[in-house]
């Protein structure tokens, strides 16, 4: 089994959000449609500082939602691995759906929604907006999309680029925490998580498991590690930010 150097079953996963997009840009609302934003000059930035800080790793896999944002981020990262693995895409860990499109009257408005949905995820039946995706379904998937990813023979360093919403529940869910836990895991735009996994050979004795998950680092953003005049939190930024970004 493939597994990091000194390990005999570690697996570890660089688990990423997008760089900053604009959600209420006219192409978004001419869509309807918070599926078509792509990367921001800021969010660029932010995606080749990512790959900057990320040049010394070497990924075995490289994974995204399939979504523009992500993809654009995976490919900003990867520019900086000459021998680069190809990049694949698992909707599995796309961003949970928000049933019909929303016209908010102000980014303010939009941002105090969201938040409002968001600190609600570990209540029964609770979904991502009006007529949304249930949190508790989208967990299910995003289960689903990393024990594959885990089970998965012949690598031992992979990827994945997803979004805030799916990257705080699956943080939550590694050191066992429930859905609401989740509200916890800041997730600023163009960060890096890093994830390790021991796998050890299953009890059936076919194929291995998962023993357990741990979480090295949380909410790196090489842009700005530090979070100098960083204030805001994600939503906060992303919806009320000045009109120059």
């Amino acid at each position: 089994m493939s597994a990091l150097p000194g390990t005999t079953g570690r697996r570890r996963i660089y688990l990423m959000r997008h760089g900053f997009v604009d959600y209420t840009s006219a192409a978004v609302r001419a869509a309807r449609d918070p599926k078509v934003a792509t990367l921001t000059e800021r969010g660029i930035e932010e995606a080749r500082a990512a790959g900057i800080a990320l040049s010394e790793v070497h990924f075995d896999l490289a994974l995204c939602s399939g979504l523009a944002r992500t993809r654009q981020t995976a490919e900003f990262v990867l520019a900086e691995h000459p021998n680069a693995p190809p990049l694949e895409e698992d909707p599995r860990f796309g961003e949970l759906r928000s049933g019909s499109y929303m016209d908010f009257h102000s980014a303010e408005h939009l941002a105090a929604v969201m938040t409002f949905t968001f600190e609600q995820a570990g209540e029964p039946e609770a979904a991502f907006l009006p007529g949304g995706e249930r949190f508790a379904d989208a967990l299910i998937r995003i289960r689903e999309g990393l024990a594959a990813l885990l089970l998965r023979p012949g690598w031992a360093t992979a990827l994945v680029v997803a979004h805030e919403v799916v990257n705080r529940m699956l943080l939550a869910d590694v050191i066992g925490a429930p859905l609401g836990a989740s509200a916890g895991f800041e997730q600023d735009t163009g960060c890096i998580n890093i994830l390790d996994f021991d796998l050890v050979p299953a009890e059936s004795g076919q194929g291995i498991e998962v023993e357990r998950g741990v979480i090295k680092a949380v909410n790196l953003t090489p842009a700005n590690y530090l979070k100098n005049g960083m204030n805001l939190r994600s939503l906060e930024a992303i919806f009320t930010r000045p009109e120059e970004d």
